[in-house]
């Protein structure tokens, strides 16, 4: 399948993979993870899963991300979020679910709360909202000194080179902070979080259900789970949860 770009004014291209499917069902999108692409195994298993019972799906890269325009360095909490609304707007009618994986998880939760007549589910895998202040707060002094002197330091990571973590990736992440206060999401939502994740704590799953408002909500930890959560126990209970909400 190609790779389609939706093509903005002002802002780079967003490149995005679209499954047509029945009006009747609402259009899956997925909201990857931090320095992530569409070509995952969650968002590859999805195109599967959604093609096969004739539902529209849309997977794509944030700016920065992926076969996207724009500069990793240059991304922020804000500008993702928006990329996310312009795919959400431009793309889709009607009722939509959305799944987000990791960071994907907070711009899903922005998401529902900005475009909240248009949402009618949505689940979270690992979702890691608040995580630039988890940064700061983990910063060596070494990194604290690189991003006070230069405004970006080198943070290791399990899953490739040493991310770009920029000041202004942290400070502008303080305008979309959810877990201080009430997140007034009212839709139906579901939280997978693996109990192995060494990226974001299990425990964080019950924090964001705890400050959500709407009272259809549900976790479920994954004894066994990493913060991939791409094994096919995980990704079966994931289309299964889809399937619900699709209802």
């Amino acid at each position: 399948m190609d790779i389609t770009f939706l093509t903005r004014e002002n802002a780079p291209d967003l490149a995005y993979r679209l499954v047509s499917g029945k009006d009747s069902l609402p259009t899956v999108i997925f909201c990857g993870g931090f320095r992530s692409d569409m070509e995952g195994t969650k968002a590859a298993f999805l195109d599967e899963a959604c093609r096969a019972r004739g539902q529209s799906y849309i997977r794509f890269d944030y700016r920065g991300h992926g076969k996207s325009q724009g500069e990793f360095k240059e991304g922020t909490i804000g500008l993702w979020l928006e990329d996310a609304l312009a795919i959400i707007d431009n793309l889709t009618t009607g009722k939509i679910i959305l799944i987000g994986s990791s960071m994907g998880g907070w711009i899903s939760l922005r998401a529902a709360i900005l475009r909240s007549a248009r949402v009618q589910g949505l689940i979270g895998l690992a979702a890691a909202p608040d995580f630039t202040r988890e940064i700061r707060d983990m910063m060596t002094e070494k990194q604290q000194k690189d991003i006070d002197e230069t405004g970006v330091c080198y943070v290791p990571n399990d899953y490739s080179d040493p991310y770009p973590i920029t000041q202004t990736l942290i400070e502008e992440g303080e305008n979309h902070i959810l877990l201080e206060h009430e997140i007034p999401v009212d839709c139906p939502v579901r939280l997978i979080q693996g109990m192995k994740d060494t990226d974001v704590a299990w425990q964080t799953a019950h924090r964001i259900s705890n400050a959500l408002r709407t009272n259809d909500k549900k976790v479920y930890l994954r004894e066994e789970g990493d913060h991939r959560l791409s094994a096919q126990e995980d990704l079966a209970l994931l289309d299964t949860l889809i399937v619900e909400l699709s209802a």
